[in-house]
């Protein structure tokens, strides 16, 4: 009988700080681990094994999935000398952006083109390494993956792989869902249900966070608070020239509890984003069935569909309105919780671990 085909899931992203790119590789691997488990005959047609450096120990044991630590060296240099030494004549499976370039026997994903839509969002160093590795990898790599129709169509655009050679993975939400919510964050900011909308304390130009600053600062909205999540602070915006209005709160990074507690009592989501390759954040807030209020941009209508309310990401005014009205009539704001839970049903982890499978038996 045949072996397995193994795959090595490239560990790196386990020796950094959690971010939304670092969700999705960690339950695809789990996820996609569970589901071999539970079929044996797809047990002996595939394996995955997470192998990390000695800094990713430690979150690699919070993924409950078997994991080998493989030495010598630490970040990029592990990823691009030690891995695919390593690992020669095995699969390397990347899930977050970058891959050994050394490896051809390789699947990556690019979870988006943004350092090419929005260069100006990201620093010189980071910058130059992405525009560097990424048509690199697209062209040396196996199969290239990435989250939505939107951002295949700007790998595609920019010169990163051809069309033919990418493969589309949705992301899950449903993770939300598993999380107890920690109330107490809306005692310790002060906030009353459905008196507040939740955003992105990001200053990244193609976030856009500015708009909601200009929307809020509008005497419609005085009633209401802008609660901006994450490590970027009231003097970071106003550095660039934003002025921050007084309705405006900086929760700073919370914790998945928190946010969930957060997203729950809203009013809505505000994201303004001027281009994403999928738009976690959106989605994350409507399973909790917090409405949504985005831009028509990038792949949010994708991942939005029709249960969210979409405004210009150049026109505060529609902003104004459209939080206006979700706050004055509650029928509305209702209606569409409901609408949101249900379309956010539809994207599970479990759906987007069987599309990687797939993915990997096509080789």
């Amino acid at each position: 009988m045949r072996n397995p085909r193994r795959v090595v899931v490239n560990g790196k992203f386990l020796t950094a700080e959690s971010t939304g790119v670092h969700r999705v590789a960690s339950e695809l691997v789990r996820n996609s681990i569970a589901i071999i488990e539970e079929d044996p005959q797809l047990s002996r047609q595939l394996a995955l094994e997470v192998w990390v450096p000695t800094a990713g120990i430690a979150r690699a044991r919070t993924l409950g999935v078997p994991f080998r630590v493989v030495q010598p060296l630490q970040g990029i240099p592990w990823e691009q000398i030690t891995l695919p030494a390593r690992a020669r004549g095995r699969l390397i499976l990347s899930l977050c952006n970058v891959g050994p370039l050394a490896a051809r026997n390789a699947v990556t994903m690019f979870h988006d083109a943004q350092v090419h839509i929005t260069p100006q969002s990201y620093g010189f160093g980071f910058r130059s390494w992405y525009r560097l590795h990424q048509p690199l990898a697209g062209r040396r790599h196996r199969r290239i993956l990435t989250v939505s129709d939107f951002s295949r169509e700007q790998l595609e655009q920019y010169g990163l792989s051809a069309r033919e050679r990418i493969g589309v993975i949705l992301n899950g939400v449903d993770h939300v869902l598993a999380i107890t919510p920690d109330d107490a964050i809306l005692d310790r900011l002060g906030l009353r249900p459905q008196g507040y909308v939740v955003g992105l304390a990001n200053t990244q130009q193609h976030k856009n966070i500015g708009l909601l600053l200009r929307a809020f600062a509008d005497p419609s909205l005085r009633d209401l608070k802008l609660v901006l999540f994450g490590s970027h602070t009231a003097a970071d915006f106003a550095a660039l020239g934003h002025d921050v209005p007084e309705n405006v709160l900086f929760a700073g990074r919370v914790s998945d509890a928190e946010l969930r507690a957060l997203y729950a009592s809203a009013l809505c989501i505000g994201f303004p984003s001027t281009t994403e390759g999928f738009g976690l954040p959106p989605l994350e807030a409507m399973t909790t069935g917090c409405p949504a209020v985005v831009a028509p941009c990038g792949a949010l209508p994708q991942a939005c569909g029709s249960a969210a309310i979409y405004a210009a990401p150049d026109a505060p005014d529609q902003w104004v309105a459209a939080i206006r009205k979700l706050a004055d009539d509650a029928d509305l704001r209702r209606d569409l919780s409901e609408k949101s839970r249900e379309w956010a049903a539809g994207f599970t982890w479990r759906n987007a671990a069987n599309r990687l499978i797939e993915e990997l038996l096509a080789l």
